[in-house]
């Protein structure tokens, strides 16, 4: 079997990204919240923009073919996944603004310091985390399905050896730390939506994974815990 591999992101498509991130969160923080002397808005930006920044360097240097596998969803998704993905993408693209429009404008919210530090701390431990499954697997991809093209095995190192899932495990730290760090309760309803629909994700994921990926089920007896070791 010829095993086909995605050509490492170009220069252009890098710059875009590096400059679309930036613009992106502005409008999203900004013009909810209604001004731009909202402090803890341009806190909120930097640390993001540092973070995945920091993120982005390490990937370019251990997996740069990662970004173009990631950068759309390729043939063979399946069709239930995406409409998963759709609803996870509607509580994402909700949650920033809606915490900016709360602690920036509106100030519906009152969150202790203490509260708004632990949502960057989870912020960084998800980031951190989504970076290392990253660097490992190679077949980390936006939708689910078996990458046979690519040669698809399981993987067991890094995050992969303490839970199946450590990329959903990111994305709920992640989530959870966005609206904690923007200071605003109600950002944790759209939050709460995108985690719980990817936590189905998870199950069917897993449930696909055991039935058509040779060795997963052997894995899955080792690993034991999809999301959360000892518990989950």
């Amino acid at each position: 079997m010829t095993v086909t591999e995605p050509e490492p992101m170009s220069r252009t498509k890098a710059l875009s990204y590096a400059i679309g991130l930036p613009l992106a969160l502005l409008v999203l923080i900004f013009l909810p919240a209604g001004r731009l002397d909202w402090r803890p808005g341009w806190v909120f930006i930097a640390f993001l923009v540092v973070s995945y920044g920091i993120a982005f360097l390490i990937m370019r240097r251990v997996n740069p073919v990662i970004f173009q596998a990631r950068s759309r969803f390729q043939a063979g998704t399946k069709g239930w996944d995406l409409i998963l993905v759709s609803l996870i993408f509607l509580g994402m693209i909700a949650e920033i603004p809606l915490g900016a429009l709360d602690a920036g404008r509106m100030e519906w919210s009152v969150m202790p310091t203490f509260i708004v530090i632990l949502g960057y701390l989870l912020l960084a431990a998800g980031i951190t985390l989504a970076t290392w499954a990253q660097a490992v697997n190679r077949f980390f991809e936006p939708g689910v399905r078996l990458q046979r093209e690519r040669g698809q095995h399981v993987i067991s190192d890094g995050p992969y050896a303490y839970v199946r899932h450590p990329g959903y495990v990111s994305a709920i730290l992640v989530f959870a730390g966005l609206a904690l760090a923007l200071g605003s309760w109600w950002a944790l309803i759209p939050a709460a939506w995108a985690s719980a629909v990817l936590i189905l994700r998870t199950s069917w994921e897993d449930t696909l994974l055991h039935s058509e990926l040779e060795g997963y089920a052997d894995y899955s007896k080792r690993v034991r815990f999809r999301l959360l070791p000892g518990i989950w």
